[in-house]
């Protein structure tokens, strides 16, 4: 069926449809954006919605960006560098960024670092003290973390 046929919204409906959207979890700019494109509002609709949006507080991107970093560091275990890439990506300017980047406590940070380093050791299959000194550390660089923590740390997980 290549037809797709869309449904129009009012200005309305389409306020209404936004505010539960971002009522469900909290949204940045370019989400909101993007539902508005697939549900083919007008620019000026679009504008309107998010003025709207932002008024009544269903959007706000600083609140967005600190829920982003809390629950990527807190469930996924990613660190600074991972999650400031995965906020650019999203359009969260940088001044909001380095805001949000304070929800992670210093040595919250430093010990979930030690956490992923330990556990990610003992399922390296390696004999080389080397190769698994670089598959722990290309791992932790993976997840986000800086360089100069990570060298710092992979010795003590190597045995």
């Amino acid at each position: 069926m290549l037809n797709k046929t869309h449904k129009s919204y009012t200005v309305k409906e389409a306020t209404v449809k936004l505010m539960q959207f971002c009522a469900y979890r909290d949204r940045s700019h370019k989400e909101v954006e993007e539902k508005l494109k697939e549900m083919n509002m007008i620019p000026a609709a679009q504008e309107q919605i998010i003025i709207k949006l932002m008024q009544e507080n269903f959007l706000n991107e600083e609140r967005f960006a600190r829920s982003f970093v809390r629950g990527k560091f807190r469930i996924k275990k990613w660190g600074r560098i991972k999650i400031k890439q995965e906020l650019k990506l999203k359009d969260i300017s940088s001044p909001i960024i380095k805001i949000a980047l304070t929800e992670i406590d210093k040595d919250d940070y430093l010990s979930t670092l030690h956490e992923v380093a330990e556990k990610k050791s003992k399922l390296i299959k390696e004999s080389n003290p080397f190769k698994k000194k670089k598959k722990l550390a290309d791992h932790l660089l993976r997840r986000g973390y800086e360089a100069s923590l990570v060298y710092e740390i992979t010795d003590n997980y190597i045995s």
